[in-house]
């Protein structure tokens, strides 16, 4: 399946015009990364449906179609998400996370997060904070089953995934609730008038005038914030005073203003309640149940403020038995069987990670396509909307589009003549570029990343 083969599929799946699909170019290439999967086809047709969305906003607000291109090199580029601060480029990873032997089998650890890696260390019987090394992590886990310790962490809270084949994950419980889910859902729950875009002039950017408030952390949705910013939407990032960041929160902030706000207070309730009277999107990236709890569940907001899409990004989706799972990127990849079939590709004997955060990435861009989508038909059809986006779904799709051979070489990425340098009140800050290409709108031109909690949580 070709890259644009895949791009109409998820296009027609949810019934947006069949005309628009002349206007896009996703031109085939040989991958520059280097996997046994269709990575560089993911992320080129990924971005292709967010940007085809904005170029048709764009057709109902202008009454002019404008050409939307993907270079499949570009889109790899993106999805690296290497970026620099002040010349220097943070480090990806905590120390203690990665992936371990285990007395039989093998699991990753997710660590970045100190409150997440003390967990682990606590099951293990080792000391918490910094000072414990790789190898006692390695030596404690040589006493345990991969299953065991997944099944210990998880129900602990914490983030640790077996390693599994496509076979074994097509015989969980939660694989079997993923295939009967579709990619995404774009979902009307509930009734309000017909919202039209305004008409806009042709050098105005796709979203313009169009509110946003993105509730996420790590990778998939602040990608969806920032891809809706590009592309001309007010996007208000909201993060809990109380949780930790991760590095990317520098280059995912692009384009977004940036605010705190506390849930667990009652002050902090009513700002975000003041903020989502004006907003049209709001997209949050906790656990199935996790803002219902505040008040903010989906039929709560959609009763309370009709017309509102919400965007809601899950690891292993709303239904089966891990719906209330944590998980991340390299968990869902070493859960549903890519470590292992990577590394049976490269004829490893340990297992191997896809060569970039592609699950992340590419449903960043699968909700800004969806949220974009519910846009659409709340202004021909009126109704509030619910969409959903998972990582596993994420990447039960990308195992569909088949695989290729495996490039053996090593592979050195060259970003020199790659990376735009941008504002930021983190410092300088060079990172890729968005990968879309417009014929008409100038996009990726947005306000400069501010540091976390610069900007009073009101829309300006």
């Amino acid at each position: 399946m070709t890259a644009i083969d895949a791009l109409e599929r998820i296009w027609s799946a949810i019934d947006l015009p069949r005309e628009s699909l002349a206007h896009v170019s996703l031109p085939e290439v040989a991958p520059m990364l280097r996997s046994s999967f269709h990575v560089g086809a993911a992320a080129q047709t990924s971005i292709g449906t967010a940007a085809l969305a904005a170029a048709e906003i764009w057709y109902r607000r202008t009454g002019q179609r404008q050409q939307v291109s993907v270079d499949m090199h570009d889109a790899e580029y993106e999805c690296t998400g290497h970026f620099t601060i002040d010349g220097l480029t943070p480090e990806v990873w905590a120390k203690l996370s990665g992936l371990y032997p285990c007395g039989k089998g093998y699991v990753r650890i997710h660590a970045n997060f100190d409150h997440h890696r003390d967990g682990v260390l606590r099951i293990l019987g080792l000391p918490t904070g910094d000072v414990t090394e790789r190898d006692q992590v390695e030596n404690a886990l040589s006493k345990w089953d991969a299953e065991a310790f997944e099944t210990t962490a998880s129900e602990a809270g914490l983030v640790v995934s077996k390693v599994r084949s496509f076979d074994e994950w097509d015989k969980h419980p939660q694989a079997q609730a993923l295939a009967k889910l579709p990619l995404l859902a774009v979902d009307k729950i509930g009734d309000a008038d017909v919202q039209p875009f305004s008409t806009i002039l042709e050098d105005a950017l796709p979203l313009a005038g169009v509110r946003v408030l993105d509730l996420t952390r790590i990778l998939a949705g602040p990608t969806c914030g920032r891809v809706l910013a590009a592309y001309g939407a007010e996007v208000m990032l909201v993060n809990s005073p109380n949780l930790p960041n991760i590095d990317n929160v520098v280059d995912t902030s692009r384009g977004k203003l940036s605010a705190l706000i506390d849930l667990e207070t009652e002050q902090g309730r009513n700002q975000l309640h003041q903020l989502l009277r004006e907003a049209d999107v709001i997209v949050q990236g906790y656990r199935p149940g996790g803002l219902e709890r505040f008040g903010f569940g989906v039929e709560a907001l959609a009763e309370r403020y009709p017309g509102l899409v919400y965007v809601a990004l899950s690891a292993y989706s709303h239904e089966g038995p891990w719906a209330g799972k944590r998980g991340f990127d390299s968990l869902v990849q070493t859960a549903t069987g890519f470590n292992h079939a990577e590394a049976e590709a490269a004829s490893s004997d340990t297992p191997k990670a896809l060569p970039v955060q592609i699950l992340d990435y590419a449903s960043g861009f699968f909700m800004a396509y969806a949220a974009q989508a519910a846009l659409l038909k709340r202004a021909s059809e009126g109704g509030s909307w619910h969409v959903r986006v998972s990582l596993a779904q994420t990447a039960r799709w990308l195992n569909s589009l088949g695989r290729i051979e495996y490039n053996h070489q090593t592979q050195n990425i060259s970003y020199d003549d790659v990376l735009r340098t941008y504002e930021s009140g983190y410092g300088v800050l060079r990172s890729a570029p968005h990968a879309a290409r417009f014929s008409v709108s100038q996009v990726d031109q947005a306000r400069p990343s501010v540091a976390t909690g610069t900007n009073e949580p009101v829309w300006p």
